[in-house]
């Protein structure tokens, strides 16, 4: 259960619309841009164009968004200092460096070196964000996992900043790749499990993957069921992750979580991530169309059908 203090409450309303829905643009990605910019050479992909492309996505999608979640190393500075930035929409801050420590089943997320949460309040975000792997049958490396929440949870409380707290799930059997048959029939119970354990140590909002792979499991009757046992498993609001997925694949998603529970989204490649192939005018034309609509759509469905992230039993208030 979440305890929040009045400073935490200020700034989750600030990533949140009038009604407490997220509806949250990410743009924090890092490696995963540069795969997408130059796919055969991404190393070679410069700071200055991921900086560009993100204050670009800045400038068409922001105003749209309740908050945006930016990384502090290429875009939340800049963004901040652009003219584009628009001043009623929240700032969220990643944390954790790209990547993992460890072999592959094993996984540990370093953090950004000369990064924290104090000093993300200082720059100005409303919360800072947490990628987390994660794997509850990881022995060590989950124990290793939860340490390092429980150290974050802290700085939050201390400097009264919400914690948004994303796990990604992954296979421990090198044998099988996560998009695969094999995995998907146990992920409903490693993502449901993750969300029970994880929220239960005191993270503000949980982005949350679906808990069931669309390529996989395909039948509505089985996705509600898998979102209610997520939403009465989960101790915090939570937001449903893009996590890469098409965009008509998430809206699909998005009302079903919505109805079981969930307080909105946080999405970024499902909306924007054909304008990393774009450039110049095709580029802006894009993210002022294309992307724009999207993100109006899924606001438009956590509008009708999702949850206030306060109202809801998961909450306690702290006052100092």
């Amino acid at each position: 259960m979440s305890a929040l203090s009045t400073g935490k409450i200020k700034n989750l309303r600030a990533c949140a619309t009038a009604r407490g829905h997220f509806t949250i643009l990410a743009a924090d990605h890092r490696d995963a841009l540069r795969v997408m910019i130059a796919p055969d050479a991404p190393n070679h992909v410069p700071a200055a164009a991921l900086t560009e492309i993100k204050l670009e996505i800045v400038r068409h999608l922001a105003p749209a968004a309740s908050a945006v979640l930016l990384d502090p190393i290429y875009s939340a500075a800049q963004a901040l200092a652009s003219e584009h930035w628009p001043g009623g929409t929240g700032l969220l801050c990643a944390l954790e460096e790209q990547g993992y420590l460890g072999d592959a089943f094993s996984r540990r997320t370093p953090m950004l070196e000369g990064w924290s949460v104090e000093k993300s309040r200082r720059l100005g975000a409303n919360g800072v964000k947490i990628l987390l792997f994660y794997h509850p049958d990881s022995g060590e490396a989950a124990e290793a996992q939860e340490v390092l929440v429980r150290s974050i949870v802290e700085d939050c409380r201390r400097h009264e900043i919400p914690f948004f707290l994303e796990p990604i799930s992954y296979p421990l059997d090198p044998k099988i790749k996560k998009n695969s048959p094999e995995f998907a029939r146990a992920r409903r119970r490693v993502v449901i499990e993750s969300a029970r354990r994880l929220s239960a140590l005191g993270a503000d909002v949980m982005k949350v993957e679906f808990p069931l792979d669309a390529g996989h499991d395909s039948d509505p009757g089985l996705w509600a069921e898998a979102c209610a046992e997520l939403n009465e498993a989960c101790a915090a609001p939570w937001a449903l992750l893009s996590a890469g997925e098409p965009f008509e694949t998430f809206k699909d998603q998005l009302p079903v979580a919505c109805r079981a529970g969930c307080s909105g989204f946080v999405a970024g490649r499902a909306l924007w991530q054909e304008a990393a192939k774009l450039s110049g005018t095709e580029r802006g034309k894009f993210l002022s169309e294309t992307a724009y609509r999207r993100l109006r759509e899924l606001s438009d469905i956590t509008e009708e059908y999702g949850a206030a992230w306060y109202d809801t039993s998961r909450l306690r208030l702290r006052f100092p």
